[in-house]
């Protein structure tokens, strides 16, 4: 793709996958955070527009068929079920286990480490605000949006719902990936990164792996939807 500063986060992670690597390895949002501008993001920490794409066009070389390059371009039913069969589920598989260390660790180590229990409260919400929400997308959005993908391609008129238009459920989902991503940045920030301390024992390195591994999934997921799928549904609808 041709590079340019008006270029959002959002859209240079959605048509190149291979910069997704970077973005992240510059801490650089590219899900909730991904309409932010690409000059805006370079002056954010400190690197030029030019060293960023540098970056992007090395990682590209370095990447052999990338995966994600394909949804741009797949049917929205098809990224709807890897959502719900990737994402949704290792949220609710992991979830529960990552309570679990949580627990363990506060139990051990509480005295020394208040904040793994503030930790602990943050989780708990992001997780139970992100069960309301992707049972919100399973019911609702996700059903309406495969309902109008196939009344597109049957040249059909789309269908009608009490919402009115798919913009009004995707602006909520919007805005709650942004509150999961603020809590999540509120844990990184108490956790220096998911860097346990020195000493500590094998559970509470665990418990920071896996807080790390959540986020990272996370990331991805929200990457999918607000970059690719609700654009696309979007477009879809309007035409």
């Amino acid at each position: 793709m041709q590079f340019t500063q008006e270029l959002t986060v959002g859209e240079v992670a959605a048509a190149e996958p291979a910069s997704i690597r970077v973005f992240e390895s510059l801490g650089i949002d590219y899900c909730c955070g991904g309409k932010r501008g690409l000059a805006d993001a370079c002056l954010r920490i400190g690197i030029t527009v030019d060293d960023l794409i540098a970056r992007i066009a090395e990682a590209e070389q370095n990447t052999h068929a990338p995966a994600a390059a394909l949804w741009a371009s797949a049917p929205l039913e098809t990224i709807v079920r890897h959502i719900v069969e990737r994402h949704h589920a290792y949220i609710r598989r992991e979830a529960p286990r990552i309570q679990g260390l949580l627990e363990k660790v506060i139990a051990r180590h509480g005295y020394a480490h208040p904040e793994i229990t503030q930790i602990r409260d943050l989780f708990a919400t992001a997780t139970q605000e992100l069960l309301a929400h992707m049972m919100r997308e399973e019911q609702v959005l996700f059903p309406y949006i495969a309902r109008i993908e196939e009344a597109a391609n049957a040249g059909q008129r789309l269908p009608r719902a009490l919402f009115g238009s798919v913009a009004t459920p995707i602006a909520r989902m919007v805005a709650e990936h942004d509150d999961a991503g603020t809590l999540f940045s509120e844990m990184s920030r108490l956790s220096r990164g998911y860097a346990p301390p020195e000493g500590v024992c094998p559970t509470f390195r665990a418990l920071y792996q896996a807080l790390a591994e959540f986020e990272r999934d996370l990331h991805e997921h929200v990457h999918l939807e607000n970059n690719i799928l609700f654009p696309r549904a979007l477009v879809l609808e309007r035409g």
